[in-house]
């Protein structure tokens, strides 16, 4: 579905920033989630539907070593997370994903597991890619303690008091994900069998649900122990330190392929962030509660900004920025400049000639959250049947397809390739643990195996290969004739005709180039999802924070979806 034929509201395209803009690594690398984020979708589904909550096993020892379920009942379905806690030597804790042993590990189980499913995952689930699980699992997953906050935690709840509120935001997060993997891994359900259930029809649900369960392990874990220490003088923690609890995560190469191996999918998510953007931005006039359900998200965010630590120089040089930013907002929203014509849209445009990326995406995302009836249907097409994407278009003349090639693809074609530093990185798939790396061309081996992520470069291949060909041929032929003499681009051809209806499909800046930094490609997606606090710790790895802040399981119905800022 075109996110532009969803409740349409015409207006909008007058708005709708051009994928030249929003599709270059500096802005993905500032993106912020927003209320059309998964995690966000996922709660509002969950608590809309009355979803319920049940722990139907507890089998953990004092030490907090053992198994438990937790199953959340909707109207239809069940699913439960199946959790193990495992004793983990300090010697191999380790976030990387060539770790073989973890503080917990995880399943999400369709429905709720017999005693026998349980036996049989436990032989299995702590093993992660040794194990195999089964189709009646959808996600596999696991974490490890952040072990400073969880001893403080510990040490504190056992003594009857309550941590400490600096030193937990600090973190974060008690437990932080190293892996979560669905969609058929290690003999987990495929996602053709869970695609047309509502609930999991979107984006990541199950791993977002997963994650989300997690969380509530980890606290309920936690104060587990803190009782077999402290027994009757043991306290449990308090309900304001107990939402500011988020699950962290570490993420590395691995996640930035999926934004080239998915380019109809990419394209529907950034149509219904952009739609929702210009939908906003087309808005005449913003009434009073809408400009202060944005005053309140905006406080939230001065607040996260200002818990939102990182020690990486790239980050600390947006943070610098974000906070100025923060402060010019300020100024400009207390004047009388939201009480005018197209509020929205005017700020917009004062961003982008006042603000840096970093604050211009916080903007587009804060504008979002009083307008949740305008904008949350679009969550309803940000899935894609990707194998439409697969058909190549063979009657489709040359002169269209250079057209396309001139309208859509100058990003590529202005880069000059015969520059070392226009291909100095290559990707290629590690043969230890099948995952993505970045090679340096010109000083490491291993470019003869270099995965197919440098798309610009074939761009302008399949631009030079095909300006050559009408030389000595007519441009109005098919391009079938012209895939018969070179199939060699027949997969960028297939790229490029699917940027005739998916103007987003494409990251419109060179990924092998010298000064490319992965970590843009990570918070993208990353953002898609809603985490916050984005912290790097290299230009190729990142941690997180998720759901913080965030209803409980047993509060989900009592307690407002926040914002996420």
């Amino acid at each position: 579905m075109n996110c532009t034929d969803q409740n349409p509201v015409p207006e909008a395209a007058n708005f709708r920033r051009p994928a030249e803009v929003v599709m270059r690594l500096a802005r993905m690398g500032s993106f912020h989630q927003t209320r059309l984020s998964f995690m966000r979708t996922l709660l509002r589904r969950l608590k809309n539907e009355q979803w319920t909550f049940d722990k139907p096993v507890w089998e953990v020892d004092g030490d907090g070593f053992g198994r438990a379920v937790y199953s959340v009942i909707g109207p239809v379905r069940t699913y439960s997370l199946v959790a193990f806690s495992h004793y983990l030597p300090d010697e191999m804790r380790s976030d990387r994903v060539i770790a073989t042993a973890w503080d917990a590990t995880f399943t999400l189980f369709d429905g709720v597991p017999t005693t026998a499913d349980l036996d049989r995952l436990e032989k299995n689930v702590p093993k992660q890619e040794a194990g195999r699980i089964s189709d009646s699992e959808i996600s596999l997953s696991r974490a490890n303690r952040s072990v400073r906050l969880w001893n403080h935690v510990i040490e504190k709840l056992s003594i009857g008091e309550q941590p400490d509120r600096e030193q937990l935001e600090s973190v974060g997060y008690l437990v932080r994900t190293t892996a979560v993997y669905g969609s058929g891994k290690f003999g987990a359900a495929d996602r053709l069998t869970i695609c047309d259930r509502p609930e999991l029809s979107g984006p990541f649900q199950a791993e977002l649900l997963s994650v989300w369960l997690t969380r509530a392990f980890a606290i309920d874990l936690v104060e587990h122990i803190a009782q077999s220490v402290g027994g009757d003088k043991a306290a449990v923690i308090a309900p304001d330190l107990r939402k500011r609890i988020g699950v962290g995560n570490s993420t590395g190469l691995g996640m930035a392929p999926f934004l080239f191996n998915h380019p109809a999918l990419i394209n529907n998510w950034m149509m219904a962030r952009e739609e929702a953007i210009a939908r906003v931005r087309a808005v005449n006039k913003a009434s009073a509660a809408e400009v202060t359900e944005f005053v309140t998200s905006f406080e939230r965010a001065k607040f996260n900004f200002s818990n939102w630590n990182t020690v990486h120089k790239i980050q600390l040089e947006k943070l610098a920025s974000l906070g100025d930013d923060l402060e010019k907002m300020s100024v400009y929203i207390s004047t009388e400049n939201l009480n005018f014509d197209y509020p929205w849209d005017r700020f917009y445009q004062w961003a982008e000639q006042h603000l840096s990326l970093e604050g211009q995406e916080q903007l587009v995302s804060l504008i979002l959250e009083p307008y949740g009836e305008l904008v949350d249907d679009l969550t309803g097409c940000m899935d894609a049947d990707e194998h439409l994407s697969f058909i190549i278009d063979g009657s489709m003349t040359v002169a269209e397809t250079l057209n396309i090639l001139d309208l859509q693809c100058q990003w590529a074609l202005s880069i000059d390739f015969d520059q070392p530093e226009s291909q100095a990185r290559f990707w290629y798939t590690s043969a230890e643990k099948l995952e993505p790396r970045v090679g340096e061309r010109f000083n490491e081996p291993g470019e003869e195996y270099e995965s197919p992520y440098g798309i610009g470069f074939y761009i302008s291949q399949l631009n030079k290969t095909l300006l050559g060909w009408t030389e000595t041929h007519s441009d109005q032929k098919p391009i079938a004739d012209f895939l018969l003499a070179h199939p060699e681009h027949r997969h960028t051809l297939r790229r490029v005709q699917n940027l005739k209806n998916r103007p987003y499909a494409e990251v419109q800046d060179n990924v092998i180039a010298s000064d490319m930094l992965p970590i843009d490609l990570l918070r993208c997606k990353l953002s898609f999802f809603g985490a916050t606090k984005f912290d790097p710790r290299s230009d190729r790895w990142v941690r997180i924070c998720m759901y913080q802040d965030c209803p409980h399981p047993d509060e989900l119905l009592a307690r407002k979806i926040p914002v996420l800022a």
